[in-house]
C-alpha cells in the first residue's frame, strides 16, 4: 500500500498535536520576577514508515508513532552572575528510550567574570556537552535543521552517552569588532546507567553493566560578521568499561572512543550551508573471544544547504556518510571476522525535507531519506542482523509545538 495513505490513516495525531498547539499559544511561556524566571516547554509527534529495517519502532512497511518528545526547561536569574537552569524530558524512540521522565540537565551558572568585552564563568551539575554544532540544543525540535540530525555525527543510538555528563564546565567568551570567540571545557561522568548506553556498546541480551571514567570535552569556537559563519573544532574521550554478569561469554572489556569534529557554517539572508567533519579512534579490548576486538579510525562528514523559500517556509538537502573504519570503508575485514552484513560497517544518506512554521509555536516537517547500509541503526528496533537490507527508505513526518 502506498505509504502516503498510511500517513493519511494516522492524521489524528497530527491534528492532536494541532489542538495542543492552540493551548500553547494561549500560554505561552511563564515569565516571573521581571523576566528574571522563565518556563518554556515543547512537544513533537513524529511519525515514520521505511521500506526496509526499522528506525524509531515497527516502521518496516508499516507507521510507527514510537518517536515522541515532550519537555520542560525553567531558568531563573538569581543575581546577574548567578543563574539555575534545568529541563525535563520524556522521550519515546523506538526500543531505544521508553520515555520515562529524566532530568536532561540541571546546573548551576556562575559568571565569575563579565564585561563589555566577554564573560567567563563555571557550570556545574549536569551539564550539556558541547559536541558539534547542535548538541547542546538537540533535544528542541525547534532548534534542529531537520527531523532528525545527520546520524553520521549525532547518533540517535548513542544519544545518552554524548547528550550531558555530571561534572563542571569552564567558560569564556570574548567579544570583538571582528566577531566572538568561545571555548569551554567540561569534565564529568556520562550517562551509562541506561540499557540503551549498554547495548550501544556490547549489543542485545548482556547480563553485565557499563561504567565510565570522567570523560573529558573540548570546544573552541569562532562566530564572525554577526555570526553570519561560525566555525568550530570539538574534543572527546569517552572511556567506558563492561562488567561481565553472572553466565556471561563476554569478559571485561574496555572501550576508548575520541571524536574530533570540524564545523563550519555559513548562513546568508536567505540560505545556510553547513558541514561537519568527524574523525573517530575507537579502541575496543579485553572482551574474549566472543566480541569483536580491535582498533579503527572511523570517519563520517555532512554536507546540508536550507534555503527559505518564504518566511514561514524552509527547505533542506543533505548528504551524510558514515564509516566506521577508514581501512574497512565497505566492511568486507569485518564481515570475514563477524559473519554479520557488511553493510553494517556504514551508512550514506540523502535527505531533502520541507518545514513549515503554521504560527510561532507550531510547526509542521516533512522528510524522505535514502540510504545505502545500516550504520546508524540501533539493534534494540532490528535485533536480527542477517534480516537487514542494505539500501532502504525513510519518510518522516513530524509536529511539534513549544510555549
Amino acid at each position: 500500500m502506498c505509504v502516503y495513505s498510511r500517513f493519511a490513516r494516522t492524521t489524528s495525531c497530527i491534528a492532536l498535536l494541532g489542538m495542543l498547539s492552540l493551548w500553547a499559544t494561549a500560554a505561552r511561556a511563564l515569565d516571573l520576577l521581571g523576566g528574571d524566571f522563565q518556563l518554556h516547554g515543547f512537544a513533537s509527534l513524529t511519525l515514520v514508515n521505511t521500506t526496509d529495517n526499522n528506525f524509531f519502532g515497527q516502521s518496516d512497511d508499516q507507521v510507527s508513532k514510537d518517536f515522541r518528545e515532550v519537555g520542560v526547561n525553567a531558568s531563573w536569574r538569581v543575581t546577574p552572575a548567578l543563574q539555575l537552569s534545568a529541563q525535563l524530558l520524556s522521550r519515546v524512540a523506538g526500543e531505544i528510550d521508553n520515555g520515562g521522565v529524566r532530568l536532561d540537565y540541571g546546573l548551576v551558572d556562575w559568571a565569575a567574570l563579565s564585561s563589555e568585552d566577554g564573560r567567563g564563568g563555571i557550570r556545574l551539575g549536569r551539564v550539556k556537552t558541547a559536541y558539534g554544532l547542535y548538541n547542546t540544543t538537540r533535544d528542541v525540535p525547534f532548534t534542529r535543521p531537520s527531523i532528525i540530525l545527520p546520524q553520521s555525527i549525532y547518533f540517535e543510538r548513542t544519544r545518552n552517552l554524548t547528550v550531558s555528563a555530571d561534572g563542571a564546565e569552564l567558560y569564556f567568551e570574548r567579544y570583538g569588532e571582528s566577531g566572538m570567540l568561545s571555548a569551554s571545557f567540561a569534565y564529568g561522568q556520562p550517562q551509562t546507567d541506561t540499557d540503551a548506553a549498554k547495548v550501544a556498546l556490547v549489543g542485545l541480551n548482556r547480563p553485565g553493566s557499563v561504567d565510565s571514567k570522567l570523560a573529558p570535552d573540548l570546544q573552541v569556537m569562532y562566530e564572525g560578521a554577526g555570526s553570519r559563519y561560525r566555525l568550530a573544532f570539538t574534543a572527546l574521550r569517552l572511556d567506558l568499561r563492561y562488567r561481565p554478569g553472572y553466565g556471561d561469554v563476554l569478559m571485561a572489556g574496555r572501550f576508548k572512543l575520541t571524536p574530533l569534529i570540524f564545523s563550519a557554517q555559513y548562513n546568508a539572508e536567505a540560505w545556510s550551508l553547513t558541514s561537519e567533519y568527524a574523525f573517530r579512534r575507537t579502541s575496543v579490548d579485553d572482551f574474549g573471544p566472543f566480541f569483536y576486538n580491535g582498533k579503527a579510525d572511523g570517519q563520517s562528514y555532512y554536507v546540508q544547504g536550507t534555503y527559505r523559500l518564504a518566511p514561514q517556509w524552509e527547505a533542506l538537502v543533505r548528504y551524510d556518510a558514515y564509516y566506521a573504519d577508514k581501512d574497512d570503508r565497505d566492511g568486507k575485514d569485518f564481515a570475514a571476522a563477524t559473519r554479520l552484513p557488511r553493510f553494517t560497517r556504514f551508512a550514506k544518506d540523502w535527505t531533502v525535507g520541507l518545514r513549515y512554521d503554521v504560527t510561532p509555536q507550531f510547526m509542521l516537517r516533512a522528510e524522505v531519506h535514502r540510504v545505502d547500509g545500516t550504520g546508524f541503526l540501533a539493534a534494540q528496533d532490528n535485533p536480527q542482523p542477517q534480516a537487514l537490507r542494505r539500501d532502504w527508505d525513510i519518510f518522516m513526518l513530524q509536529a511539534s509545538f513549544r510555549f
